[in-house]
C-alpha cells in the first residue's frame, strides 16, 4: 500500500494554509487534475517548467481558473512533491528489521524522486508537511525509536536522511538534464576522472592514487553506500542493552 492509498480522507492531515479541497458536484477541474497535469509537465520539463500558466495551458483553461483550487505556484509545488512521495509504499513498521525497512523505504523514496525530474529541489530549505510526507516521516521515526535510537538522534536523523536522499535525487536530475541537452554524462565524468589523474601526485597523493576508485560505481551503488553509512552511524547509537537484540546489531 502506498502512502497516498492509506487514508480515504487525506485532507484531514493537510497543512491548514493549503487551499481546501472543493466538495460537491464532480468538476472537470479539481486539485487532482491540476496536480496530475503538473506531474506530466514536471517529468517532461523539470520544476522550472511548472507554472500556473503552463499547467492551465496543459488543461486547456486560463490561469485564473486554477486559483480556486491552488493558491499559487509555491502551493502547487508542495502538492506536487507530496503527490510524488505518495508513490512510496509503506509497510507495517517492524523495529526488529529497522535497518532493512528504512533502507527499502528511502531507496523507494529516492527512486520516486529520481523518476520525477528535479522535484527534490522543491523541498530543500523547507519542511515537507503534506499527508504523504508526514506518514513517511512517522514511519521512519517509529522504526528508529523502536530500535532504541535516542529521541534526539532520531529527530535529527530524519532531517539528515531526507537531505541526503533529496540531494542525491537532484544530482540524478542533473545527469538527466545533461543527456537531454545532448551531452553524454559518462563523458563528463570521464573527463573529471582524467583531470584527477593529471594532478601532480606530490601535491595530491591521495586524489591521484584513488583516481579510479573516485569514479567507480553506479548511481545506485553510490546511493546505497551513503545510506548504509548513515544507518551504521545510527546503529552505533543504540544502547548496549538493545544492541544484542535480533535485527538491531550495528
Amino acid at each position: 500500500m502506498t502512502a497516498a492509498e492509506s487514508d480515504p480522507d487525506p485532507a484531514r492531515l493537510e497543512p491548514p494554509w493549503w487551499t481546501p479541497r472543493k466538495s460537491g458536484a464532480r468538476r472537470s477541474l479539481s486539485r487532482e487534475t491540476i496536480v496530475a497535469a503538473a506531474v506530466r509537465i514536471l517529468r517532461a520539463e523539470g520544476v522550472d517548467g511548472v507554472s500556473m500558466r503552463r499547467v492551465a495551458a496543459e488543461l486547456g483553461t486560463g490561469p485564473a481558473s486554477l486559483y480556486a483550487h491552488v493558491a499559487n505556484k509555491d502551493e502547487l509545488l508542495e502538492l506536487l512533491f507530496d503527490e510524488v512521495v505518495g508513490e512510496v509504499p509503506l509497510p507495517e513498521p517492524d523495529p526488529a528489521r529497522w535497518r532493512e525497512q528504512i533502507t527499502r523505504l528511502w531507496t523507494d523514496g529516492h527512486e520516486a524522486l529520481s523518476r520525477n525530474g528535479d522535484i527534490a529541489r522543491v523541498i530543500l530549505g523547507r519542511v515537507p508537511m503534506g499527508p504523504n510526507a508526514m506518514r513517511m516521516s512517522e514511519f521512519t521515526l517509529t522504526l528508529l525509536r523502536g530500535a532504541g535510537i535516542p529521541d534526539q538522534a532520531a529527530a535529527w536523523a530524519i532531517d539528515v536522511v531526507g537531505m541526503y536522499v533529496s540531494a542525491s535525487a537532484i544530482e540524478n536530475a542533473v545527469t538527466v538534464d545533461l543527456a537531454r541537452e545532448g551531452r553524454d554524462p559518462e563523458q563528463y565524468y570521464g573527463m573529471v576522472c582524467r583531470f584527477f589523474a593529471s594532478l601532480p601526485p606530490e601535491e595530491f597523493p591521495a586524489t591521484t592514487s584513488l583516481g579510479d576508485a573516485l569514479g567507480r560505481g553506479s548511481r545506485e551503488e553510490r546511493f546505497a553506500f551513503g545510506l548504509d553509512v548513515i544507518l551504521r552511524g545510527l546503529a552505533a547509537l543504540v544502547p548496549a542493552d538493545r544492541a544484542d537484540r535480533p535485527g538491531e546489531r550495528p
